[in-house]
């Protein structure tokens, strides 16, 4: 099997290079390269960050590429149509990469829930602990997290607070039951959450979601926390209610913000680099991932993570 890589040369630094030598082991493994116009005509493509479109223009050079094996979460900005019409497979490594995500808003939300950030920040400008007059809204005793979308990493992060004294919402307008939730419509969820982690893939339907609508019914001192996408808020009313409630942002539109923005000068806010993802040692786990899936290939197997055409139009 021949097969080759498309992606950035900070991709293949940080993801393919630790592999490479067991990908040769599994094919005749030639270039990597972000040129897509220097790729020979193989059966299989690795990719990650920085690969260019794949378009029918790409394909009439590259007419044995059957397969697919990205390195990453979202497919969407270079697996085009053609590829799909041609009935190429493609793998993703989207559930390996929605697990630190998923670390991430359930540490956003335990710390969120103490009050972490904000009580460290009294603690050092006025070296005063207070600890018996905190609010009975601090903590996470059975308090309430919504979780909006039974994405992946929706579904892992219904799993991961499994253990907590939580109890746990979601609101997915596809699933009507996922395990360890109670499903509600979207409005409840709001109105009912102590804490709301956003997780819906942005689509035409879903830009602007989390409505100034939305936003107003949380309750006052209530959490956004926001790992999808930056355009799935409408941030100038998120930007009007952070008086009243608080977020924590990875993702904003655009990334990153201009410095005039409100949002990064309100203290009930705090805005993070889009660090959520895989990065420094777990880039490892989408390496292992895409060796898994080659090997699959390889061995006449199907892939285990198959995005199939039919999803095309809804995935993140």
């Amino acid at each position: 099997m021949r097969a080759a890589a498309a992606m950035s040369a900070q991709a293949q630094a940080a993801v393919l290079a630790p592999v490479l030598d067991r990908l040769r082991q599994l094919c005749d493994f030639g270039p990597v390269t972000g040129d897509l116009d220097e790729l020979p005509d193989v059966d299989l493509l690795v990719t990650g960050w920085g690969c260019p479109p794949i378009t029918e223009q790409v394909l009439r050079r590259l007419p044995s590429l059957k397969a697919i094996v990205h390195t990453a979460g979202s497919v969407k900005g270079f697996v085009t149509d053609a590829c799909w019409d041609r009935g190429i497979a493609v793998s993703s490594a989207a559930p390996a990469n929605a697990v630190p995500v998923a670390e991430y808003a359930l540490a956003m939300i335990l710390l969120s829930g103490k009050r972490v950030l904000e009580r460290a920040r009294d603690y050092r400008e006025t070296g005063q602990m207070g600890l018996y007059d905190v609010p009975g809204t601090v903590g996470n005793f059975r308090t309430t997290v919504g979780v909006l979308s039974a994405s992946l990493v929706g579904r892992r992060v219904v799993e991961l607070l499994r253990p907590h004294d939580f109890h746990v919402l979601v609101h997915d307008p596809f699933v009507s039951c996922v395990d360890g939730a109670e499903s509600v419509s979207l409005t409840d969820l709001f109105r009912r959450s102590d804490v709301v982690t956003v997780h819906t893939p942005l689509l035409h339907e879903t830009r602007g979601l989390v409505s100034r609508e939305l936003l107003g019914l949380l309750r006052d001192d209530a959490v956004l926390i926001n790992t999808a996408r930056g355009a799935v808020v409408d941030q100038d009313a998120l930007a009007d209610e952070a008086g009243r409630i608080r977020a924590v942002l990875d993702v904003t539109d655009p990334e990153v913000l201009p410095p005039e923005h409100p949002l990064w000068h309100n203290e009930n806010v705090l805005i993070t680099p889009h660090l959520a993802g895989s990065q420094g040692n777990e880039w490892g786990r989408l390496a292992e991932h895409a060796v898994a899936e080659v090997r699959r290939w390889a061995g006449g197997e199907p892939f285990a993570t198959p995005v199939p055409a039919e999803r095309r139009e809804h995935i993140a």
